[in-house]
């Protein structure tokens, strides 16, 4: 039977006087693709791409990282009339509020 992890395990490398690389004892021709494109994909935008963002997500009802993720992850600005898509991220940050709190 496998371990179970600690409640506070991520699965990343060590974060205390860890001496080793980045990675951990992953793959390096995985991590560093990944780790470049989060940074690209994460880069701040302009002001006012920044906030038109803002504001959308506002009229949404959404958080600003909410809005962005939704836009890099599905390629389209969210819109009124997306309610379902919009309830079901809702739903998923009280899910990761209850989470949180074990």
């Amino acid at each position: 039977m496998t371990r179970r992890p600690k409640r506070t395990e991520n699965g990343g490398p060590p974060l205390d006087d860890y001496e080793g690389p980045p990675w951990g004892k992953g793959d390096a021709y995985i991590f560093l693709p990944w780790q470049a494109a989060h940074a690209k994909a994460w880069k701040a935008p302009s002001r006012d791409v920044m906030l038109m963002r803002l504001d959308k997500a506002e009229r949404l009802g959404l958080t600003y990282e909410e809005y962005t993720l939704e836009l890099l992850e599905r390629g389209r600005h969210l819109q009124e009339e997306d309610a379902e898509r919009i309830a079901e991220i809702r739903r998923a940050r009280k899910r990761r509020r209850v989470n949180l709190s074990d």
